[in-house]
């Protein structure tokens, strides 16, 4: 492609809405161009970059013997009030787009089509003769971020590959999800990519197991805990650990003392000169269900430690039978407009206890009248504890679970894990953190959508059985601009060679020389019909101006006809690295192949 023809337009400054250098660089260098909040046009470039990462996708996919297809856009709400996400999409996390059609029908745009897919099972699949399967489409979804932002990182529309497979037991679906951790792995090892896979909380999917696929980048959202070892790795939402050792109480009786301005676990232990390893705090928590009720969650918790609200979600989830209902829809921290709703009187915070009154709330058909009080396995051993005496400006020291303090039925393990914690396979391995962006998630649903939509196969035996499936997803678009947060410098994006949009470019530093424009136009055809896709820079532009613009789009070689064609040779500037050399032009078409082949093998 001559770039004379080529819609190019590349800015020198950053643009005022870019966040993070991916975005910026992407933006700069032509990639991609906004259209509204979070959605963006995919100009040439970026358009050859997706379908190389889409190519990469689809033959690892199809090795694994899945079969491609293409699933509407456009979805019922029927089919997801079937399984029961409908309101969970809609209103808990509120990431579909919902409307209404001329008859009055509720559809919703696509984020994840289990529903559709379960739907196409339920109607074809009759016999376990049929099983398993495996089927995957690449094409575009949409998610209503409430802040969209980072580009494609987290845009309102995105392209992604999604797959299902469908089995007749938990052996099966093993099988696959192995399957599908190793593809995930070589696409991104194809792609060039810097990657760790890590437990993952399966969230709202759901499912029984599931691991993400984390690009390294120091802008990624999402934190990695990890071992050096390389036994563990997990997202912090999932990760586990054991804490460092509560240390001893210094308070051997039990006492109430005045304890001014210590609303805050730092300002108590340096009040009572007491480690927060001592401390049990009690975080109140507002959970709203699918059936509208709303139960006040007090979560007791060692005063060092922090509550992963994740982990808490789950644990609510699996009570949410007590109140009838399937699932939360709304997990908060309650705010002083939200305790007016339900307070009965003002709640001392700051300074709560584990026993704090039930009458503090006022109940009503909405609201359930008593607090639901769990306390993390981190709490549970302390012994002459310090914590919330229910009265503003106090607290009790020396206290004790089961005397001063009724222990909670529900005990959970809700704690944050961090960096430095001891691993819980291997003590004497801690946890390092590391900073990664979410491009594949892989999971084992079991039969959660084939048990709610009635989706099922007839076994060997004559049984009418639920299918056991499997889900795994792949951000096309979002794995684009990761390559670019990890592989950039002051100069611009520096693409992997096997995504890069081109091989090379040929940039002509003066276009009114003749012999300058031959020896272009010559390895120009030669490189591009041996296969090596290669760019002509042959714009009447300044030389600085050609070459800033071909590093700042990122094409791994720039060959640049100059003072050395009076030996016979061009210089090839390797895009990564900056090193330059030069070589004889009848050697360039064989050198850059060998380079090339060496670079995505």
């Amino acid at each position: 492609m001559r770039l004379s023809q080529m819609l190019f337009v590349t800015l020198r400054e950053d643009p005022a809405e870019a966040e993070i250098p991916s975005h910026k660089l992407l933006l700069r260098a032509g990639y991609i161009r906004r259209i509204g909040s979070g959605i963006y046009a995919y100009l040439p470039l970026m358009w050859r970059v997706l379908k190389k990462v889409s190519q990469i996708v689809r033959e690892e996919m199809d090795a694994t013997g899945a079969q491609e297809c293409l699933l509407p856009q456009l979805q019922p709400a029927d089919l997801w009030r079937e399984s029961g996400r409908w309101d969970t999409y809609t209103q808990a996390e509120g990431i579909m787009f919902a409307m209404t059609d001329r008859q009055q029908r509720e559809l919703g745009l696509g984020p994840t089509h289990e529903e559709v897919i379960t739907t196409i099972a339920k109607d074809m699949i009759r016999s376990y003769r049929q099983l398993p399967l495996h089927l995957y489409q690449i094409q575009t979804k949409f998610r209503d971020e409430i802040r969209p932002r980072f580009g494609l990182m987290r845009g309102r529309e995105f392209i992604m590959k999604d797959g299902y497979s469908f089995h007749t037991n938990e052996e099966s679906l093993k099988k696959t999800y192995q399957d599908m951790a190793q593809a995930y792995s070589n696409m991104l090892r194809r792609s060039g990519l810097q990657f760790r896979a890590v437990d993952a909380d399966s969230g709202a999917i759901g499912g029984s197991g599931s691991q993400e696929f984390m690009v390294l980048a120091e802008a990624g959202e999402d934190e990695v805990l990890y071992t050096e070892d390389g036994q563990y790795a997990a997202n912090v939402e999932k990760a586990v650990s054991m804490p460092a050792d509560a240390e001893p109480s210094p308070f051997a009786t039990f006492e109430k003392r005045e304890t001014p301005g210590t609303e805050t676990i730092d300002k108590l232990c340096k009040f009572l000169k007491c480690s927060p390893t001592q401390v049990v705090k009690n975080v109140l928590y507002q959970a709203v269900y699918d059936n509208g009720i709303t139960v006040l969650v007090l979560v007791s918790i060692r005063g060092d430690q922090d509550v992963n609200q994740v982990k808490l979600l789950n644990e609510l989830t699996k009570l949410a039978g007590n109140y009838q209902a399937k699932n939360v829809l709304f997990l908060t921290v309650p705010d002083a407009e939200a305790q007016r709703k339900w307070a009965a009187k003002s709640l001392p915070l700051g300074y709560m206890a584990p026993d704090v009154a039930d009458d503090y709330i006022a109940g009503s058909k909405e609201v359930n009248s008593k607090f639901l009080r769990l306390v993390d396995r981190t709490a549970v051993d302390l012994t002459n504890f310090v914590t919330g005496s229910n009265e503003s400006g106090y607290h009790v020291v020396g206290a004790n679970w089961n005397k001063e303090f009724p222990l909670p039925a529900t005990v959970v393990g809700v704690r944050t894990a961090k960096k430095g914690d001891r691993a819980v396979h291997n003590p004497e391995q801690t946890l390092q953190s590391a900073r990664g962006i979410e491009v594949g998630h892989i999971f084992q649903l079991g039969t959660k959508y084939s048990q709610a939509m009635g989706a099922t196969y007839t076994s060997e035996q004559g049984e009418e059985m639920p299918f056991v499936m499997g889900c795994y997803g792949v951000g096309v678009s979002r794995l684009a601009q990761s390559a670019v947060e990890q592989s950039y410098d002051k100069d611009g994006i520096i693409w992997p060679v096997a995504i890069a949009p081109y091989h090379a470019i040929i940039s002509i530093p003066n276009i009114s020389d003749a012999q300058q424009v031959e020896v272009a136009e010559k390895l120009y055809a030669e490189l591009n019909q041996s296969g090596i896709e290669t760019l002509l820079d042959d714009r009447d532009e300044r030389a600085g101006v050609k070459f800033k613009d071909a590093d700042l789009i990122g094409i791994p070689y720039r060959i640049v006809p100059g003072r050395s064609l009076k030996a016979g040779k061009v210089e090839v500037v390797e895009r990564a690295t900056h090193k330059s050399q030069e070589i004889l032009i009848d050697e360039v078409n064989s050198t850059l192949k060998q380079w090339i082949e060496a670079a995505i093998s």
